[in-house]
Parts: structure tokens; sequence; C-alpha cells
């Protein structure tokens, strides 16, 4: 109990999220007598981190920051708006396919929602949608970033689970395919029922050109996912390759990335790696002082008391972390419930890699729903709009997120199939 309230009342007070879980890892060791582990800590933090898996978190930063410079999403707007710009509501599927691609390469939600706010929303508006449509779907399609590969969620999971990131790499794609169609539907229902502008190409120079150059940044994931598909490479080294990719993409054929902007750009990257690496540390270490207690094997036994399904478990963890994403940003509630919860899913025969996408799906809801929702606040200042009338446009799209959501925990096979393969 001391360790919960210790914990809520570091949060409310606005603390770091890894002084929250030092702090709860302190408290609980001194409530539980455990205090004679405190000399321990340093060990524990600088081994949680002594891990391969943890070289890709900057290595794949690094390609999104590159891309992300290089002025990668207009070029990708204009090569989506060539396949499905003209058709009914047509600048809402470029938004959800340039999402899409985007994704592939930036792997963030957050940094996904922001650029596309700022390019996308202005001109479906112009374009006679609605601004909280337009903003909606940018929302959504934000949400792809964490789950088609690479994605910094899978990384992150399968560090702290101790799981093959390549295979989690690759759980993603059949899950993402299935979001990416269910948002669709919701489109192309919208555009039956309420109406949507007819489809409307943009204007373009040399459609070949510009189709040719906004493909250039897909051949990022294309060649870290065929490398890791055929074993020819870890995950690791497919970073390294794909941001040297991103950096001649950039540097050579757009030539919209200088050596001046690579120190501010490597800033960028040290200090998001930090946070993350602190985060995982500190996890690492709460997870840890919990074991002592044997908390993981009291939670699987209340668990085991309310069911024995498999299902209904994996809702259970749904509920679980969509309530904590309520109040945490996704990667720190992957960091803190995967360590206590696995266990518990390895012990109801769910495989590690579906469970990492299951809790991967579900922490993405917290990003566009309050009261913490950093996705909806980016969106709510980029639009200028509020926040119950952007919520409001966004139901549809969470309805479809958690109707697809349900299949994939009903069909593990949608996220274990392509794993199987390798």
């Amino acid at each position: 109990m001391m360790t919960s309230i210790t914990f809520f009342v570091a949060l409310l007070l606005g603390l770091p999220i890894f002084i929250t879980l030092l702090l709860g890892t302190l408290v609980f060791l001194w409530q539980a007598d455990l205090t004679v582990l405190m000399s321990s800590l340093p060990i524990q933090l600088y081994g949680s981190l002594n891990q391969n898996g943890l070289l890709a978190i900057p290595l794949f930063m690094l390609v999104g920051e590159l891309m992300n410079k290089g002025g990668l999403t207009s070029r990708l707007m204009n090569a989506a708006d060539v396949f499905v710009g003209g058709f009914k509501g047509g600048l809402a599927y470029v938004n959800l396919l340039t999402n899409a691609m985007a994704a592939s390469i930036l792997g963030s939600a957050t940094a996904q929602i922001a650029v596309m706010s700022r390019l996308m929303v202005p001109t479906m508006v112009e374009k006679g949608y609605k601004k909280e449509f337009s903003a909606a779907v940018t929302m959504a399609g934000g949400l792809l970033g964490p789950i088609i590969p690479p994605s910094m969620l899978m990384i992150i999971y399968g560090v702290v689970a101790y799981q093959p990131i390549s295979a989690l790499f690759i759980a993603g794609i059949l899950p993402g395919l299935l979001i990416i169609a269910g948002f669709a539907l919701v489109i192309f229902l919208t555009g039956l029922f309420a109406g949507l502008p007819s489809g409307e190409h943009l204007k373009h120079k040399n459609i070949r050109q510009e189709l040719v150059s906004g493909l250039l940044p897909g051949t990022i994931p294309v060649v870290v996912i065929i490398c890791i598909i055929t074993g020819v490479m870890t995950p690791t080294e497919a970073g390294a390759i794909a941001s040297i990719l991103a950096f001649i993409i950039g540097a050579v054929v757009y030539k919209s990335i200088g050596l001046k902007e690579l120190p501010g750009i490597f800033a960028s990257v040290a200090l998001n790696t930090a946070t993350i690496t602190g985060l995982i540390a500190t996890a690492s270490v709460f997870g840890w002082a919990l074991s002592f207690e044997a908390v993981p094997d009291m939670l699987v036994a209340w668990i085991s008391g309310i069911t024995t399904s498999p299902l209904l478990f994996l809702m259970l963890v749904y509920v679980l972390v969509i309530l904590l994403g309520m109040f945490l940003e996704s990667i720190s509630v992957m960091i803190v419930i995967v360590p206590i919860i696995l266990p518990a899913a390895i012990s109801f025969g769910i495989d590690p890699i579906h469970f990492g996408v299951i809790i991967s799906l579900a922490t993405l809801i917290g990003l566009v729903t309050p009261p913490v929702g950093p996705g909806l606040y980016i969106a709510m200042t980029s639009a200028n709009l509020p926040m119950g009338a952007l919520f409001k446009a966004m139901i549809p799209f969470l309805a479809s997120m958690l109707i697809c959501m349900l299949i994939i925990a009903v069909f593990p096979a949608i996220s274990l199939w392509l794993p199987s393969l390798m």
C-alpha cells in the first residue's frame, strides 16, 4: 500500500517516471524489510542495460530523426496521393496511407502525429473536410507507428521480456495491415453516410518523378525486414544500415540534410535514448524488487482465481493497460507492466511474441485518450480544436482499433504466422 501511495503521489507531483519508479522501489524494499538489497541496486541498474538489444534503440531513433529532417512526409504524401487521391474522401486515404508509410520509418506515434497535423490538417480543411475529422484521421494514422516495423515499442518489449526483437518486428506486420484496413473502412463509411469531398489529386508537376522520389524512403523498412527475415543481419545491424541509408537519401538524394545539422540530430537521439534507457533500468530494478516478494506469482494466483480462459485473461490485460495508459505514456506502461504480468501470460499458455503485440496495441489507446493522451494534445494544439470535439471525432477510429485488437486476441495466428516462417 505504501508503495502504491508513493507511486501515485510522485506522479501527481509531476516527477519524471524513472524517479517515480526508483522511489517506489526504495519504499518497497524498506516496507518489505529488504533494505539489505539496496547495496545491490547499482549492480542491478547496470545489469539491466547490459544488453545488446538496447543498441537498436538509438539506431532506429537516428533513422527517424534523419528522415524527419529530410522532408520525408511531404514526399510520401505525394506518392500516396498518386495511389488513392482520386477516391471519394481521397485526402483522408492519402493521410492514412502516408501515415502507414511513415510509420515504418519514424516509429514514433507522437512525432508522426505532430508532423502530419501540421502538414495534412490544413490541406484537408482547405479542400472542404471538417477540421475535427481531419485531425482524427491524423491521430488514427499516428497509432500505426509503434506497431508497424521497425517499432520502438517492440524493441523495448523485446529487451524487457527477453524476446527476439526480429520475431517481434515481423509479428507486427499483419496486425498493422489489419488496423490500416479497419481505419480505411471507417473513412469509407464516413464518406458513405456523412459525406466527404470528392476525390481530387494534388497538383503534381511530374507524377513519375514524384512517385519514385516519394517511395524511395520506403526502401528503408523493406531492407530492414528482408535482412532480418533472411537472417543476414540482427535488428541492431539492420538499424545501423538503415541509418546509413537514411543519411544518404536525406543528404545526397534530397539534399535536405547538411553536416551542420548532424550535431543537433545526434543530441536529440542521445537525449531520447537516455530517457528510455533510464526508464528501462529503473523499471527492471522495480521488477527485481517485486520478485523477491513473489508479487508476480501472487498476481498469477489472483488472476487464475478469476478466470482460467487465456482469452479472458488477455481482455483483462487490455483493460488494465488501457487504464494505465490514460495516466502514463506508452513506453512507461510497457516497461512497468511487462515484468509483472508476463509470467501470468506464460502460465496461461500465451506465446510471449503474441503477448508483445497485444501489450503494444493496448498501450496505443492511451496516446489518444484523456487525461494524458500526448497524441490528443498535439493534435488539439496543431488544429486549434477543443478536446471534446476532437475526441468525439476520434471515437469511430477507436472503436475500429478495439475491434481489431479483439480479432488479434482471438486469432493469435495473425501475430504468429509470419514469425513462424522465419
